[in-house]
C-alpha cells in the first residue's frame, strides 16, 4: 500500500457506484491494471488487456476495495504463446498461489484457487512470472473473481486508469469586478503526470506540472473564444476567436494547445521543489469585448516576480470569475499513485484596489471520481486547503462539501515586472 501522509476529512456515508453494487463475481479487465515497479512499463489495450509483457521484472497489478471480509476465488484469463510454458504467481493479502501454464493458440482461464480476507479494505492483486527465461510472457485479458468477499466490492472497470481530477471551487459573487487572483501552492506528493493548478478562472488556468522524471514546468494557458473551450483541433475555431500572445517572459515557450479545448499556451521549464510553496498571480484588464490576461510567478531563487505570459482574449470583456484550483492526473500509467498538494493564502483584488481573502472553498471532482475512482479528498491542513487523489486510500470526500481555512489577514504586497 502506498503511504498516505494526510489527515482525512470527516467521511460521509459510503457511496454505491455501479461497479460496487452487490455481486457474487466480478470480471476486471486487464486494461485497468498497472505495471510495477516501473509505471508504464507494460502497454495496455482496451480490448486485449495487458500486451507486450516482455520484462519479467514487471508485475501486473490491480487494486480493488473489498467492503467485507471473506473468501473468494481468482482466475486470470490470458494468452500465452503457443508452445511456451510459464510459471505464474498471483498474490493477494500476503498469500501467493502458483500455476504452470502451457501456451496455446487460444486464450485460457488459469485458476489460482481461493484466498481469504480477514478484514475489509483496499487490496493489491499482483500477477507475476516466476520463469524469467521465457519471454515474451503473454497477454493478460482479465482478472476474474468470485465468492462472498465480492459482495459490494469496488474496482475500476473503465479503461481510463487516471485518478479522479479534484477541484477547489471558490464561491465569489458574480458581480465583483476582479482584476487579480493570487494563490500559493505547495506540492506534497509529486508523481509523474501531475498538474497542480493554483489560479483557475473561466477563461484559463495557471499552475505547475510534473512532465517526467527530469522535467517540470510552470504553465499558463488561456482558451480561445467561441467554441474553443470544446474544440479538439484549433483549425475548427474561427480565427477571430483565437487567443493571441501579447508578451512572454525570458525563457518562456509559447504556442497553442488543443485536444481539451484550444487556446494560447505558455510554459517555463523550471525544477520547482516538492514541499516548497510556489506563488502565482493572474491579472485581468478589460477593453470592450477583449480581456488581457497576464500570468506572473514568483521565482524562489531570484526572489522576484517573473512574467510568464500575457494573452489577448477575444469574445470576452469580463474580469476574472469562476475562480478555482485543481489537481489532475493526466496520464493513466501513474493513476495508482497518490497525489497531494496544499493550496493557501488566496486573495482577490477588485477594480477599486481592495484585496479580499478567500477562506472558503467547495470540493468537486470529474466524472472519474463519480463512479470509477472513489479515492479523492479535500480538507484543511496546516491552515491551508489540501487536495489529494489516487493511492487507493480508504474513505472519500463528498462532492460539494465546503471547508473553511484560517484567515492569514496579510494581503499580497509585491512589485510586478514591466510587461514588454
Amino acid at each position: 500500500m502506498i503511504p498516505f501522509r494526510q489527515t482525512l476529512p470527516v467521511l460521509c456515508s459510503i457511496l454505491l457506484p455501479v461497479a460496487s453494487m452487490p455481486a457474487a463475481s466480478l470480471v476486471i479487465p486487464g486494461a485497468t491494471a498497472y505495471s510495477l515497479p516501473e509505471s508504464g512499463a507494460l502497454r495496455t489495450d482496451e480490448a486485449r488487456g495487458v500486451i507486450k509483457w516482455r520484462d519479467p521484472k514487471q508485475t501486473v497489478v490491480w487494486f480493488g476495495q473489498f467492503r467485507q471480509a471473506g473468501d473468494f476465488s481468482a482466475k486470470v484469463k490470458l494468452r500465452i504463446p503457443d508452445g511456451r510454458k510459464q510459471i505464474l504467481q498471483l498474490t493477494v493479502a500476503g498469500v501467493s498461489r502458483k500455476q504452470m501454464v502451457q501456451g496455446a493458440a487460444e486464450a485460457q482461464e488459469v485458476d489460482f484457487g481461493s484466498f481469504k480476507l480477514t478484514s475489509p479494505g483496499y487490496q493489491r492483486l499482483t500477477l507475476e512470472t516466476i520463469d524469467a527465461a521465457q519471454t515474451p510472457i503473454g497477454e493478460v485479458i482479465a482478472l476474474m473473481l468470485d465468492g462472498p468477499a465480492l459482495e459490494s466490492a469496488h474496482f475500476n472497470l473503465e479503461p481510463r486508469r487516471n485518478a479522479a481530477s479534484v477541484h477547489l471551487m471558490f464561491p465569489v459573487p458574480k458581480e465583483k469586478e476582479i482584476t487579480a487572483f493570487y494563490s500559493e501552492l505547495t506540492g506534497v506528493e509529486d508523481p509523474v503526470h501531475t498538474y497542480y493548478m493554483a489560479c483557475g478562472f473561466s477563461r484559463g488556468y495557471f499552475g505547475m506540472q510534473v512532465n517526467s522524471r527530469t522535467e517540470r514546468r510552470i504553465i499558463f494557458s488561456v482558451w480561445d473564444g467561441g467554441s474553443g473551450e470544446n474544440a479538439v483541433d484549433r483549425s475548427t475555431v474561427a480565427e477571430e476567436s483565437h487567443t493571441t500572445l501579447l508578451a512572454k517572459g525570458a525563457g518562456v515557450e509559447a504556442g497553442v494547445f488543443g485536444n481539451e479545448g484550444t487556446g494560447g499556451h505558455s510554459h517555463l521549464v523550471y525544477p520547482w521543489k516538492t514541499g516548497e510553496p510556489q506563488k502565482f498571480l493572474v491579472t485581468a484588464s478589460v477593453e470592450g469585448k477583449f480581456t488581457d490576461y497576464t500570468g506572473y510567478w514568483f521565482h524562489p531563487e531570484q526572489k522576484a516576480w517573473k512574467l510568464i505570459a500575457r494573452f489577448h482574449a477575444p469574445e470576452d470583456g469580463n474580469y476574472l470569475h469562476g475562480l478555482y484550483s485543481f489537481s489532475e492526473n493526466f496520464g493513466g500509467d501513474t493513476g495508482h499513485l497518490l497525489r497531494k498538494a496544499r493550496f493557501g493564502n488566496q486573495w482577490i483584488q477588485t477594480r477599486d484596489g481592495t484585496w479580499t481573502e478567500l477562506v472558503t472553498a467547495g470540493f468537486s471532482h470529474d466524472g472519474t471520481g463519480k463512479e470509477a475512482r472513489l479515492d479523492r479528498f479535500m480538507g484543511v491542513e496546516d491552515g491551508q486547503f489540501f487536495l489529494s487523489h489516487g493511492g487507493f486510500v480508504e474513505g472519500f470526500t463528498s462532492y460539494g462539501t465546503r471547508f473553511n481555512r484560517p484567515a492569514a489577514n496579510v494581503p499580497p504586497d509585491f512589485k510586478l515586472p514591466a510587461v514588454p
